[in-house]
């Protein structure tokens, strides 16, 4: 090599180092995830590797939206007729953050809470849906986040045991 060949390619290692330690070093105290701009809607913690803040991983809508989801068009036992809920999947969302664990806590905003194993989201594209019928869904409807297995395409799930795993109003889940 050519000193010109030499001296270009520390410049050009060098640019490269300075231009990624800013990016590596954000990612590094966020955890990985980015920080929530509007209101958080979930919040989870435990057994995840991904995190932005003290408590675990903080979710706002539009993240919870940016992620892999799905449209289930489905009958429910909670509504009348059917109903179009759209979300990220849960094994998406166990992925964003990097989650260890081999069940869900789903916490909602009145401390009832169920237990799902992982193997559901894994088996399954169960939703954290988060609209109805296109609409954000309300406190009021149920949400923030609500539970949704694929009774459109499993209809064996529609069953008692999956019932008590569709959490509405979910604010939290626990990666145990």
């Amino acid at each position: 090599m050519t000193f010109k060949v030499i001296i270009k390619s520390i410049a050009i290692a060098a640019a490269l180092a300075v231009a990624l330690v800013p990016a590596s070093a954000g990612a590094v105290q966020s955890g990985g995830l980015p920080q929530p701009e509007g209101p958080v809607v979930v919040t989870i913690s435990g057994a995840v590797t991904h995190t932005n803040n003290a408590d675990g991983a903080a979710f706002d809508l539009a993240m919870l939206e940016a992620l892999t989801g799905r449209e289930a068009v489905v009958e429910t036992p909670w509504y009348d007729g059917v109903q179009r809920f759209s979300g990220p999947t849960l094994k998406a969302l166990l992925d964003a953050v990097g989650a260890t664990g081999d069940t869900l806590r789903v916490i909602a905003l009145n401390d009832y809470s169920a237990d799902i194993p992982v193997s559901d989201a894994e088996s399954y594209p169960v939703i954290l849906a988060t609209r109805r019928n296109g609409d954000v869904m309300s406190v009021r409807d149920k949400g923030p986040a609500f539970v949704i297995y694929p009774f459109d395409l499993v209809p064996e799930l529609y069953n008692e045991m999956i019932f008590h795993r569709s959490v509405w109003q979910v604010t939290r889940i626990e990666v145990e």
